[in-house]
């Protein structure tokens, strides 16, 4: 096994590691929200904005060095602004995270549960859209912001992990009564789509885009400054 997984090139050796983290995220955000709605939301938010936290943290000390443990289109297009990935690499990226998603989503049907439309997020209408909006674009940009300073500093000597799965989880406990704090396309499309649950697709495949990309832009010059286009995450 190990000598099948030397020989893969370095593109599918992200794919493959994209795949997984992203079905790995998907499950731990999801089927949180599923077991939750089971149990009359008795867990509620610290349990929903907590299972994210872990699943993430293991994701990006798994693959970390491999794909930059990204399992988010958001954030995709964030590093290939930064140019750590090249044009052809987001095609890959893109491609894993939504297959991946879709796969977590199969899993927490038939495994987990069908409640809470698979853990689909809903904005709170009873803001105001601009508001709504302008949370996820809050939310998304935090996100970049942390996984760009944990690229910057290598790391952040083993915290990492700690890092990313904290502000996804923080974003979610404090924000998500507004507007569902998804920060991640991936992980808003697959149980929408499985689930029916389409109407508030619009929001999480712009404003997610909107955060990060502010971000990126915002930080690119010190990141080609010192030519990380082919730099790793020391997670």
């Amino acid at each position: 096994m190990l000598k099948v997984v030397h020989r893969l090139s370095s593109n599918q050796r992200k794919f493959i590691a994209e795949v997984i983290g992203t079905f790995i995220v998907v499950v731990f955000a999801t089927g949180s929200v599923v077991i939750d709605a089971k149990v009359s939301g008795v867990l509620g938010v610290p349990f929903i904005a907590f299972a994210p936290f872990v699943g993430i943290a293991i994701c990006v000390y798994l693959f970390g060095k491999i794909s930059m443990a990204q399992f988010n289109p958001a954030v995709t297009l964030g590093f290939l602004i930064t140019k750590h990935i090249t044009r052809i690499q987001l095609i890959y990226y893109f491609t894993a995270e939504i297959f991946g998603a879709l796969l977590g989503s199969i899993f927490v049907k038939y495994i987990i549960g069908t409640q809470a439309n698979l853990g689909a997020n809903a904005p709170n209408y009873s803001y105001p859209i601009p508001i709504i909006f302008g949370i996820e674009i809050l939310t998304s940009a935090l996100l970049m912001a942390v996984i760009l300073t944990v690229v910057y500093y290598k790391g952040l000597k083993g915290f990492s992990g700690i890092a990313i799965g904290g502000i996804v989880g923080l974003d979610i406990f404090f924000l998500s009564f507004i507007s569902g704090a998804s920060m991640n396309p991936a992980r808003s499309l697959a149980p929408a789509l499985l689930s029916g649950q389409i109407s508030n697709l619009w929001l999480y495949w712009t404003a997610t885009f909107i955060g990060t990309s502010i971000v990126a832009l915002i930080l690119r010059k010190r990141f080609w400054k010192y030519d990380f286009i082919d730099s790793q995450m020391n997670a």
